[in-house]
């Protein structure tokens, strides 16, 4: 069986894999929940992600029974999690005596599910902060500071897959508006040619006409454009409303 190091190793390098073609970004966080019950040993381990302007919220648990769910749902506003979100920063390992004085409302759930053990770390990237990762144990002194480390070590290289992935989106989302762009300039241009020729008049004169034509009708220029190409210069009849 590989060492630690070799699955920690392994799970960095599935965490980072984003440009798979079916990459899905629960099934990331999923994976990162499962691997740090593997690797650090702890009884549960979650992600609550709170996309901007919104509170948290629970999107993957490495068990999906009914304690760890009313555990989580109180962890969206009180807790490690909820804390370590707002602080942007590691929280614990903390037993539950102390749980109770900071967060008695986690506390209580924790207990009720069987929990005496608890830590957590943000998920974040400079100033992008996009939730969190817990970690509960069913008994306490099981966590280190080192497993801390190695956790926000995790949940760091998650953030950077979540937000890569979400940079390589907008980034499509921008070549398909610029491509867009430019096929509505070609339109433009051979419909100012075409209405030129058809009107024995300048291209300029022709771009002037079809931009009032489309000011007046409320239509878009590259409307105009495309309906002047398609039927070699005629510009289309106002809309019937």
């Amino acid at each position: 069986m590989a060492n630690r190091e070799e699955r920690l190793a392994a799970t960095f390098v599935e965490l980072a894999d984003t440009l798979v073609g079916d990459f899905d970004l629960v099934e990331l966080l999923d994976l990162l929940a499962v691997r740090c019950t593997e690797l650090l040993g702890v009884s549960a381990a979650a992600l609550l992600l709170a996309p901007p302007g919104t509170a948290l919220r629970p999107i993957a648990a490495s068990d999906s029974g009914y304690a760890l769910a009313d555990v989580l749902d109180v962890a969206r506003h009180d807790g490690p999690a909820w804390q370590s979100h707002r602080d942007v920063t590691g929280i614990g390992p903390v037993d539950l005596d102390e749980a109770r004085s900071r967060w008695p409302d986690f506390a209580e759930a924790a207990a009720q599910a069987g929990y005496r053990e608890m830590c957590a770390v943000p998920m974040r990237l400079r100033e992008d902060v996009v939730g969190a990762l817990l970690l509960l144990n069913i008994h306490s002194g099981k966590l280190s500071a080192g497993d801390a480390r190695v956790a926000q070590a995790l949940a760091d290289a998650a953030t950077i897959g979540i937000l890569h992935e979400r940079l390589m989106r907008q980034q499509v989302d921008l070549v398909t508006q610029l491509h867009a762009a430019l096929q509505s300039r070609v339109s433009i241009e051979q419909a100012k040619g075409i209405l030129a020729a058809r009107s024995n008049t300048t291209v300029e004169h022709a771009f002037e006409v079809m931009r009032g034509h489309a000011r007046h009708h409320r239509r878009r220029l590259s409307e105009i454009a495309h309906h002047v190409v398609d039927t070699r210069g005629a510009l289309p009849a106002p809309k019937d409303h």
